[in-house]
């Protein structure tokens, strides 16, 4: 018989994702889309086949090694796994900064979407890892309803509405 407090229990509202580690084929190719097109930092390498990336110089907040994964193909698209990692971005211009990067380095997107509550663009890694990169509206604006709970959907992102936060 359950005890009540485990059905009572919720976890901490501060409670946050700290890090996610991902296996990948080609650590070097990994490190230039995650630090040289993304733009995270280095914090460190363990050994030849795992580095750790922050932003802002957390200790990291993506590992990637090639422990059981050097030179292997991607998992395949059909099972069980990662569907994406998502990385929040602090401000809308944030977010179109990163869309004008991608743009210019013609690397491609595999969506882009407005939730009501964020807006997200879509890609993969080289290693075919989906990657999210999104910024959330404030909380009083996020779509409710009627009933209070919220009203996320996915509609056609402007992408040319969202690049005028950088080009005024």
């Amino acid at each position: 018989m359950p005890s009540e407090n485990k059905n009572t229990y919720k976890i901490p509202a501060g409670t946050g994702i700290g890090h996610v580690h991902l296996k990948v084929a080609d650590l070097q190719r990994a490190l230039d889309f995650y630090c040289g097109m993304l733009g995270f930092e280095l914090t460190t390498t363990y050994g030849e086949d795992a580095a750790f990336i922050s932003a802002g110089g957390y200790h990291h907040h993506i590992g990637l090694n090639t422990w059981f994964s050097k030179d292997a193909p991607p998992a395949p698209k059909n099972n069980a796994g990662l569907f994406h990692t998502a990385i929040l971005y602090p401000t809308r211009k944030d977010l179109a900064t990163i869309l004008d990067r991608i743009l210019q380095a013609g690397y491609p997107l595999t969506g882009a979407a407005d939730h009501g509550v964020s807006e997200a663009l879509y890609l993969n890694d080289p290693d075919n890892n989906g990657v999210e990169l999104y910024w959330d509206r404030p909380r009083e604006q996020w779509p409710k309803k009627p009933d209070g709970s919220l009203e996320m959907y996915t509609r056609r992102l402007d992408l040319e509405g969202l690049l005028k936060e950088i080009r005024l």
